[in-house]
């Protein structure tokens, strides 16, 4: 396995590789060389032959490295802690971070990242390079666009409808739907930036 990104993110996805026995031979980073956790992390030498997963959480950043790395295969990475339901489908890339929740029949894109202690009930939908921060809820049968980031803590009721590239605060409790590429905040969350 390889990694692209050697941050505080790419931390947590080493523990989760360790912890299910994997293991990693190379890490790269733009700003190598140095070490990670005892690894040492090099600038990407171009060489494809093994499944990678992009460990980066900036949305955009990861989505640019992936369209760097053409013929590359991507893994999956869910943390034996977290429940992930039978009946949900993972997308190549996506990473699933410890105590997190996919209930039944949800989609879940590619190079998502579901992170610590979130949860993601029933039928969600989530689009590729979307990014649901720690103990975020999103109740049954929520959308999200491509590239959103939901903030830590996030309350998403039921039914709701994310656009692509937007941004929910930390806390924010959405209870209407929210259109492409805006911010929002609060409780409840309202626009402050499009």
């Amino acid at each position: 396995m390889k990694l692209y990104g050697a941050s505080g993110h790419g931390k947590v996805i080493i523990r989760i590789l360790e912890d299910l026995g994997l293991s990693i031979s190379k890490i790269y980073d733009d700003k190598a060389p140095f070490k990670i956790l005892d690894y040492d992390v090099s600038k990407y030498d171009g060489c494809e032959n093994e499944n990678f997963i992009i460990s980066v959480g900036n949305n955009k950043t990861r989505k640019k490295i992936v369209d760097k790395l053409k013929n590359a295969s991507f893994a999956i990475a869910a943390h034996p802690s977290a429940h992930v339901d039978k009946t949900v489908t993972l997308g190549e890339g996506t990473v699933i971070m410890p105590g997190a929740i996919i209930n039944v029949d949800s989609k879940i894109g590619k190079h998502c990242i579901i992170n610590t202690s979130s949860s993601i009930d029933h039928e969600c939908q989530l689009a590729d390079y979307v990014h649901v921060s720690p103990n975020a809820t999103l109740s049954g049968n929520v959308t999200v666009g491509e590239g959103t980031h939901i903030g830590s803590g996030a309350v998403v009721v039921p039914g709701i409808k994310i656009g692509k590239w937007a941004t929910i605060g930390a806390g924010t409790v959405i209870i209407h739907d929210v259109p492409d590429g805006v911010t929002v905040v609060g409780n409840p969350g309202r626009i402050i930036q499009k």
